[in-house]
């Protein structure tokens, strides 16, 4: 959420980056419900002062045993004024709260303005794959393999769904322990394991909430929400609480399984692995002060590809141009990997910066040693790395001419040091 003042203050801001997002928000009704509240105030406050000066004169005329009833009557007047100017501010800040919280975050000035084909290639890394031989997708070898099971996944639950099978299931547990052991052990985040459900205010402070409601899954009895990413519970744990100056950075990771609905995308690359509605992550949060952030946003990213690096997969690391960027997030890198089977860059990470956006949703602070001033932690978050995408390009990479899988070195020491899956 911005800041009221820093709108009013900066309109021009405000309507040239929901320009760029191609974004369409209502900034002349803010205007108007704003300037309307600010003078309903301001009247509030001369009807307060008056019903003071009113009540010191009542005061003053009984001490004095003097007639005081036409004064009673006059306060009584103001405090009738002052109850429906209170009723009408208590409306108007709902109105304005409402229309705030639809309100996406600020474009940082350094990102490309326009569609997604405007995304920004920042740097590449790892070596394409070279095949003698014409390379299968990541549907056709799980298959002949028996690690992934999609028909039965498909029976049990519906489509888009998972189903693991032996060395599928260790390589997907493999990876998960990999990510989390590499950014507690040379990273210095924090392990966290978080509830899979949310509440709505969990949902609403991080920004899912009320735009992607569609796109969440929601229990039928209880407001309660399957997370679509560690992202929400792991950055509510310090919501509506202040935290202490030495106490930042802060670095979590988490591993949770993700529910997304992806409502609206039906045929959209759905097969396999590539969109699916249940899928593993680890994520990585950061609560820092406003001027590391952009520092720290460069050094979360580094640490997602480490990942790619370690497991020796063709990377490219991309910036987001504005109309591609997320609800909540003033910056955003992807990290996307080269997949050689369905010959495609799949996104396996994303890493933004919501500055004090999502902090200011869910009212999370901290003191400042040396002002002594309470103000809005920066937050940022990726994925350290999405599982789903990734083992798709690990499996088309690491292939063989007889359709087999050799693990990745990194990953051996989580297979009991088997070299291939055959």
């Amino acid at each position: 959420m911005l800041d009221r003042k820093f709108i009013r203050e900066n309109l021009d801001v405000v309507k040239k980056s929901n320009r760029d997002r191609g974004a369409k928000w209502d900034l002349d009704k803010f205007v108007k419900i704003d300037d309307f509240l600010r003078k309903v105030m301001i009247e509030l406050e001369d009807l307060n002062r008056q019903k003071n000066l009113a009540n010191d004169e009542i005061s003053k005329l009984l001490k004095e045993k003097k007639d005081a009833k036409p004064k009673i009557k006059s306060m009584k007047e103001i405090s009738d004024k002052i109850d429906k100017n209170e009723s009408e501010v208590k409306k108007l800040e709902a109105e304005l709260k409402e229309l705030l919280i639809t309100l996406p975050n600020i474009c940082h000035d350094s990102i490309p303005i326009g569609p997604a084909d405007k995304k920004k290639t920042v740097r590449e890394g790892g070596n394409k794959p070279k095949f003698d031989f014409t390379p299968q997708t990541h549907i056709e070898l799980a298959e002949n393999l028996d690690i992934i099971d999609f028909k039965r996944a498909t029976k049990i639950t519906g489509s888009n769904f998972i189903l693991y099978k032996g060395a599928g299931a260790r390589l997907e547990r493999a990876l998960f322990n990999f990510m989390l052991d590499l950014h507690t052990k040379n990273h210095g985040y924090t392990e966290i394991f978080p509830p899979f459900l949310v509440n709505r205010a969990s949902m609403t402070g991080t920004g899912q909430l009320p735009k992607l409601e569609e796109d969440m899954y929601r229990l039928k009895d209880d407001d309660l929400f399957l997370i679509p990413t560690a992202e929400v519970p792991v950055t509510n744990i310090f919501r509506d609480e202040a935290l202490n100056d030495e106490d930042l950075p802060i670095y979590y990771t988490a591993y949770t399984a993700c529910f997304r609905r992806e409502a609206g995308s039906y045929g959209k690359d759905t097969k396999g692995l590539m969109r699916v509605h249940q899928f593993d992550k680890v994520e990585l949060v950061k609560f820092v002060k406003p001027e590391t952030s952009y520092d720290e946003l460069e050094k979360l990213v580094a640490n997602a590809e480490e990942v790619f690096k370690l497991l020796g997969l063709q990377y490219r690391i991309v910036l987001l141009p504005s109309e591609d960027l997320s609800f909540a997030a003033s910056k955003c890198y992807d990290i996307e990997v080269f997949a050689p089977g369905v010959n495609a860059w799949l996104e396996c990470s994303s890493c933004s910066n919501f500055e004090d956006f999502q902090a200011r949703r869910a009212n999370i602070r901290y003191r400042d040693n040396k002002t002594k001033k309470m103000s809005f932690v920066h937050t940022l978050n990726g994925s350290g790395v999405a599982l789903a995408r990734t083992v798709i390009a690990l499996l088309e990479t690491y292939q063989q001419k007889d359709g087999s899988i050799m693990i990745p070195q990194a990953l051996r020491p989580y297979m009991d040091g088997k070299e291939r899956i055959d």
